[in-house]
């Protein structure tokens, strides 16, 4: 039996995947609307569409990401390492994705549809996500290029159900 992921889980995680650097690429328009609005200025149109985008792609994010952790709490993926400091560090870090993420969405609709004060902690755990993306991506890059090991085929192919054959 292959350790892992189910292919939903997979998908959830490449789908999250593509929509992430959205935020990135739309998150300036916010600033670009609020100075605009400040001083007097109409903002643009293509800022406008950027800010909505960024919006519903955050509540899409943050509604993906509420399912993952419901999956991965209902079907665990079997630990790569465990025990092993580098088994402790992966499951710490993707906790801390869960965590980072859902907060993000959170602090994200509040600031846009509650409380704007809360923007600056948002714009923090912008830099705190990105950080441990670059993280995410140099561990695998590291299993692939380095150890030479399966762990990136866990998040590539689904895991096999156990047939009644291989008990």
């Amino acid at each position: 039996m292959r350790t892992g992921y189910s292919l939903v889980q997979i998908g959830l995680h490449w789908l999250v995947a593509l929509i992430v650097p959205v935020q990135y690429l739309t998150g300036g328009s916010i600033e670009k609307i609020h100075h605009a609005l400040h001083m007097g200025i109409t903002p643009s149109d293509w800022d406008v569409v950027q800010h909505q985008i960024h919006n519903y792609a955050g509540i899409a994010i943050g509604l993906l990401m509420g399912a993952r952790l419901v999956l991965r709490l209902l079907q665990p993926p079997e630990a790569a390492a465990p025990g092993t400091w580098a088994g402790r560090a992966a499951t710490a870090l993707h906790h801390a994705f869960y965590a980072a993420i859902i907060g993000q969405a959170c602090t994200g609709f509040v600031a846009s549809y509650f409380w704007f004060g809360i923007a600056p902690y948002h714009v923090i755990g912008s830099k705190i996500i990105l950080a441990m993306v670059a993280l995410h991506l140099a561990a695998a890059a590291w299993h692939t290029l380095v150890a030479r090991d399966d762990t990136v085929d866990r998040m590539l192919l689904p895991r096999r159900k156990q047939s009644a054959k291989n008990i």
